[in-house]
């Protein structure tokens, strides 16, 4: 079968390299709030004020916060209101979705997916997360809301791949239906990185903890996640690696590669889910309250 020389790889190889170092990394003012939400000295009053200097940012937080997925008792107005009822955990988590909504709520025709449709998915795949962390029993060496970032980033690699995909589109499309390689396998073989593997540097630039660059890494294979890794990651892994693949079986952002992926038997022995099927049902229930939580596209 055809394929792209090795001076095309190579030069394409390059540009991905260069694309994940022009990206911006979180702005100073969200890494300053994340440290004030990490700092058990510091007030609402604290949070709310560094969060304050970006209007935008703020708009964001309060449509998710008010969302029906949170459950407030009444619409609340201002983030110094809201950061009593949902706590420390759950706004860094409203941070940090709000600060990556700009890159994530774009078209990507590389992977036909339209405006939106990454960030959609991204979203349930970050409830989902959150709510079998919460359903597992004898698990709860992680957070919840440490589950719905994770979830949350696990894609963030398409946003720079999207570019590049497209050149070898044909060739990794024949390579998956022909030959049957699996969808990131053909994405290393075109164009010499794949998605998850993108998507962990990126993180890993942002500064941001290395148990989210290992789920984004792995999070389609995770029986690759090196023996060394603690305990907590391999949970955090099999949870997302589940709630990904459950959602796309849900239809989800499913764009070019979504039924490419297969669900991991032995991510679902470590998790003890032993009935699957009335798990996915219930991702129905979380996933239907998304497009609530959505921000305006003018927030």
């Amino acid at each position: 079968m055809a394929s792209l020389d090795d001076r095309t790889r190579g030069l394409i190889r390059q540009r991905i390299v260069s694309r994940v170092k022009d990206i911006p990394s979180l702005p100073q003012m969200v890494l300053q709030t994340l440290k004030k939400l990490d700092d058990p000295k510091s007030s609402a009053a604290d949070v709310a004020d560094r969060l304050s200097r970006d209007e935008g940012l703020v708009l964001r937080v309060l449509k998710l916060a008010n969302s029906a997925y949170y459950g407030m008792p009444r619409r609340v107005s201002s983030v110094t209101e809201a950061i009593p009822y949902l706590g420390y955990r759950t706004v860094k988590s409203l941070v940090l979705a709000a600060s990556v909504f700009q890159h994530m709520d774009k078209p990507l025709a590389g992977y036909a997916l339209d405006r939106g449709d990454l960030w959609h998915h991204s979203l349930a795949v970050a409830v989902s997360s959150r709510h079998i962390v919460e359903k597992i029993t004898g698990k709860k060496i992680i957070d919840p809301e440490e589950a719905y970032i994770a979830g949350m980033l696990h894609d963030i690699g398409k946003i720079v791949l999207n570019d590049y995909i497209r050149f070898g589109y044909g060739l990794i499309v024949r390579m998956v239906e022909e030959e049957q390689v699996p969808f990131m396998e053909a994405e290393r073989e075109v164009l010499g990185f794949d998605h998850a593997e993108v998507g962990a540097q990126l993180i890993e630039q942002w500064q941001l903890p290395d148990s989210f660059v290992a789920v984004a890494r792995y999070h389609h294979d995770p029986e690759s996640l090196p023996e060394e890794a603690s305990s907590e990651e391999r949970l955090l892994l099999d949870v997302v690696h589940v709630a990904n693949v459950m959602t796309l079986m849900l239809g989800a952002g499913l764009g070019a590669d979504g039924l490419q992926y297969p669900l991991s038997e032995a991510a679902l022995e470590r998790l003890a889910i032993p009935d699957p099927e009335s798990l996915l049902g219930e991702l129905v229930d979380c996933i239907t309250s998304l497009d609530e939580e959505l921000p305006a596209e003018d927030a």
